[in-house]
């Protein structure tokens, strides 16, 4: 996958940052003393944890060098690590093991969750949230895209990039060697200034894999015209002119 644009990304940092701001508000531990983000892009999500625990030892860590970077420059005196989600492993239990809107792009998520609940300390918790299995309307609409050009013979890869299970798959997962669950599903309904902007939330995000397979600029800016369109006739503005984008995400936090 191409490289991430944190300066993209955090064009929406108010609407990316408001579920970590729930997640923490729901997690109940009250005095860790080892705090790591998984998946931190540069350091939105990172500060909500320093707020929330400011005496605790806070790392962020992102397979992003472009990432980690931005977090480096902005937030100079925390601790930030590059490094894929699959290849941490700690040297000793942690406290709070959080992630925010990063997991989905890991396979294998049963094996996942347990190997990362695994590493969080006793009386401590596991806590993420990722976009919910029911795709968001726009999904959909990449989805066709994706699959009705010439590019579709390309497009195999990109479909199943994104790993998002129904709430009942990681409670099973997690059940039985946890103390207890908290699992909630939450639709954001996000105020856009027009139904091109969703296009723009998505090409920082999920649009991504599609893009970084098409051959050309050219090829590119065809596929985001498609979408474009379809985007533009599913999510009609309302009153004033805004267009309002519902976006449901799961949230999941596992306590030792």
């Amino acid at each position: 996958m191409g490289s991430w644009n944190p300066d993209h990304y955090l064009k929406f940092g108010d609407e990316r940052t408001r579920p970590s701001l729930d997640l923490v508000s729901h997690i109940a531990v009250e005095c860790p003393e080892v705090v790591i983000d998984l998946g931190c892009g540069p350091g939105n999500s990172t500060q909500v944890l320093t707020r929330r625990w400011p005496e605790a030892r806070v790392l962020g860590l992102d397979s992003s060098e472009q990432m980690i970077e931005a977090a480096r420059v902005k937030y100079p005196h925390q601790e930030w690590i590059v490094s894929t989600i699959e290849g941490w492993s700690p040297e000793q239990p942690v406290d709070v093991v959080f992630s925010n809107a990063a997991l989905q792009w890991l396979p294998d998520h049963g094996p996942l969750v347990a190997r990362l609940f695994g590493y969080v300390a006793r009386g401590g918790a596991l806590a993420f949230q990722i976009p919910s299995a029911d795709f968001a309307l726009v999904r959909a609409l990449i989805h066709e895209v994706a699959r009705a050009g010439a590019w579709a013979p390309r497009m195999r890869g990109p479909l199943h990039a994104l790993t998002m299970e129904p709430v009942d798959f990681y409670y099973d997962r997690l059940a039985s060697s946890a103390r207890k669950v908290d699992m909630w599903e939450t639709e954001y309904i996000h105020v856009m200034e027009s139904a091109t902007a969703i296009v723009e939330w998505m090409s920082s995000t999920g649009l991504r894999p599609f893009l970084d397979v098409l051959e050309s600029q050219q090829e590119s800016e065809r596929f985001v015209a498609e979408l474009t369109d379809r985007v533009v006739e599913s999510y009609p503005p309302r009153s004033d002119g805004r267009v309002l984008f519902p976006f449901k995400r799961t949230f999941v936090i596992v306590y030792a």
